[in-house]
């Protein structure tokens, strides 16, 4: 696939240019390529090079990205490129997100055609996963109007680092996000990310309400894991919507991070406090906890979670079958 024009981009004196997709605003010079290692100045023009490149295509449970409250039980077709704008040192999907991994281009009406024919094993839609897929915003723009369009679902599993303008077109074709708010202190994310907290912040508040919105946090030792900072990363998300879904995850080492994995009973404690604030509070990388839903109104389980394995016993005609009450919370049922 031959490079693609980028989308948000101010031209610079000097024939250097602006990429204006991401808080970074990186200036570029000719030839030089932003932090995404996706788009660069060609010719004192902003191209994108990932355009239609898929380094991972896999149809997967949707309580895999995870998202618990929005059409659960289902699967959906995920797909993937390269690169990230941020630079975690804890990156658990470092081999495409910082890496040079192969690819297979695939224009955006096949790739349509490939989610549609998907519906016969489960799937509602296609997930834009695996990388960070913000950086690959001209092929998902030109792809998610079309799935729409068809009557299928999208949903982008995103970091969140970007800029208002295009995350306002994104909110136009995507159904659900799982943002990731990688530690809710100033310094985290200048020192493990190589970014800012509050454009993640903003991200969040703009999404949730026109949008289902799910949180994923890392927890790493030492790092994010204060009681001081989960209470306030809980009180913030109920101060825009207490039935926001958390996902509190456990760390393990892995890319340049050799940290020991998170304590068990640091989870747990997190998810304990979290849930002073906030309705649904869900571990990840636990096998064997329990990750169910349970009714606001009385308690009665609604949904069962082992792994990916998915029951919903407490559920009739979208109420709960205990106490009748609605449901409105869960998506798709």
């Amino acid at each position: 696939m031959a490079d693609a024009q980028a989308r948000y981009l101010e031209i610079l004196d000097a024939g250097v240019v602006r990429c204006t997709l991401c808080p970074h605003h990186c200036r570029l010079k000719e030839g030089q390529a932003g932090i995404c290692r996706v788009r660069s100045n060609q010719n004192g023009s902003l191209l994108t090079h990932n355009y239609g490149e898929i380094t991972s295509l896999a149809l997967d449970p949707i309580e895999k990205k995870p998202l618990f409250h929005f059409y659960p039980g289902t699967y959906i077709l995920s797909a993937g490129s390269y690169g990230c704008n941020l630079g975690c040192s804890f990156c658990q999907n470092w081999s495409i997100a910082h890496g040079t991994p192969p690819t297979t281009y695939t224009e955006p009406g096949k790739l349509v055609e490939i989610t549609n024919s998907c519906r016969q094993d489960g799937s509602i839609g296609l997930a834009f996963t695996y990388n960070e897929p913000s950086i690959w915003y001209e092929y998902i723009m030109d792809v998610a109007p079309k799935l729409k369009g068809a009557g299928l679902k999208t949903v982008m599993v995103t970091n969140g680092y970007i800029e208002k303008q295009p995350l306002e077109d994104l909110l136009t074709c995507i159904d659900a996000f799982n943002i990731d708010v990688k530690g809710f202190n100033e310094l985290f994310y200048p020192q493990m990310c190589k970014g800012r907290l509050e454009p993640v912040k903003k991200t969040v508040e703009r999404a949730i309400g026109r949008a289902h919105v799910e949180i994923t946090t890392l927890l790493i030792p030492g790092k994010n894991d204060s009681e001081t900072e989960i209470e306030a990363l809980a009180q913030w998300l109920a101060s825009l919507d207490r039935q926001t879904v958390l996902h509190l995850s456990k760390y393990h080492p892995d890319y340049k991070l050799d940290l020991p994995a998170t304590p068990t009973t640091t989870i747990m404690r997190a998810r304990e406090i979290a849930l002073e604030y906030l309705d649904f509070v869900f571990t990840g990388n636990m096998p064997g906890e329990e990750n169910n839903t349970h009714c606001l109104s009385c308690g009665h389980e609604l949904i069962q979670r082992n792994a990916y394995r998915i029951k919903m016993p407490g559920i009739v005609d979208r109420r709960c079958g205990r106490c009748g009450a609605e449901l409105e919370h869960i998506k798709g049922l």
